[in-house]
């Protein structure tokens, strides 16, 4: 099994100057991970993340210009690379997969062309770098289809598979051809949430299965508080495996060290992702405390390493803590996926393995092989 590590705000958190510190003493932190035996390093890839005035997005504004500093300044560590693609400008997830603005207004089989384009061009520029590139995942949390509405997948009633699945696995299959075209070798993932419902999975693998979709790993993503027990993530692992003799990937994890904001608006409201008041009725299986984040991620390896039909675990963003223009989101970015009015601030930086002020965090030395 292999670790890995999401750190596609990396060059963001460098121009905000960040410092991260081991017991008072400035360190390196993708250095230390290595030192832990992390090995990969996921990378987002958004296709234009910048208004058409040219303001950024943020959240790590990841074009593949982005990608390719992210890579130069860590392969000579010897790190590995996930390349993520999102085909999309900005953040996609099951409830938003919004075309990119360059490609709004064509047709579905231009859209498989411009797919295939943007998937071999920037696969080439990444070649170029000589980094290593074992595995690329082709859409980001694509439980609901990808490239809306061409990839949606459409719900049909209770009890009833969802519709459109030809078309989504086609496009799937031109995007990992592409793929396949510049790196042949490379493992193919197809990530999907919701890992506490095997039944989800058991369908959209089936689908996979019965048209043929040439992928070779079963990505998840896994965050207690929405996705259910260990017991509930475990058994749709096992079961994926058996049904679709497919290797599984954990290809986000994380898990909150506090309940308390960095910063509080001027009506006082905690608006971290885990919050005390977001957490009432929610899985928390572990105390939200530097304590209870190291048993969760010790516990988590432990259970998964008696399954060697994981491939690999990722944590996302574990450096990715406050600092100047530190972002989810841009107001610019907001307006693209049409979620405007929101905090623009970073609300995922109590899930670090690094505190507010770039402690390193007990979990940070369980998070290792």
């Amino acid at each position: 099994m292999k670790l890995g590590i999401d750190v596609s705000t990396l060059i963001e958190e460098e121009m905000a100057n960040a410092k991260y510190f081991d017991n008072g003493k400035e360190v390196k932190p993708l250095e230390l991970f290595r030192a832990n035996g992390v090995t990969l390093i996921r990378l987002r890839i958004w296709n234009d993340p910048y208004s058409v005035d040219g303001k950024p997005y943020l959240g790590g504004t990841n074009d593949i210009k982005r990608t390719i500093e992210i890579i130069n300044k860590t392969k000579h560590l010897g790190y590995q690379y996930i390349i993520d693609f999102h085909y999309s400008d900005f953040w996609v997830d099951p409830g938003k997969q919004i075309l990119p603005k360059a490609w709004k207004e064509v047709g579905y089989h231009e859209l498989k062309d411009l797919a295939y384009k943007f998937t071999v061009d920037c696969l080439e520029e990444i070649k170029k770098t000589n980094a290593e590139v074992p595995y690329i995942q082709i859409g980001n949390e694509i439980t609901n289809g990808f490239m809306w509405p061409f990839g949606a997948l459409i719900d049909q009633g209770p009890g009833k598979p969802r519709a459109n699945y030809s078309k989504f696995c086609s496009l799937l299959s031109h995007c990992i051809k592409a793929a396949r075209s510049v790196y042949p070798t490379s493992k193919m993932i197809l990530h999907l949430e919701r890992s506490d419902n095997y039944l989800v999975f058991e369908e959209v693998f089936s689908e996979m299965k019965k048209h043929d979709v040439d992928y070779d790993i079963i990505g998840m993503s896994y965050y207690p508080y929405w996705h259910g027990t260990f017991a509930q993530l475990f058994f749709n692992v096992d079961n994926s495996h058996e049904k679709f003799g497919k290797n599984v990937m954990i290809m986000e994890l994380g898990y909150g060290f506090t309940l308390e904001d960095y910063i509080f608006t001027n009506n006082g409201v905690n608006q971290m992702k885990i919050n005390p008041d977001n957490i009432g009725d929610i899985n928390i299986p572990f105390e939200i405390s530097p304590k209870g984040q190291a048993e969760f991620i010790e516990e988590f390896l432990k259970e998964a390493k008696k399954r060697d039909y994981i491939e690999g675990v990722i944590y996302w963003e574990p450096l990715w803590i406050p600092g100047d223009n530190i972002c989810w989101a841009s107001e610019e970015g907001q307006a693209f996926i049409h979620e405007e009015g929101k905090s623009t601030r970073n609300e995922w930086s109590n899930q670090c393995l690094f505190d507010y002020s770039g402690n390193k965090l007990p979990g940070f030395d369980k998070f290792k092989l």
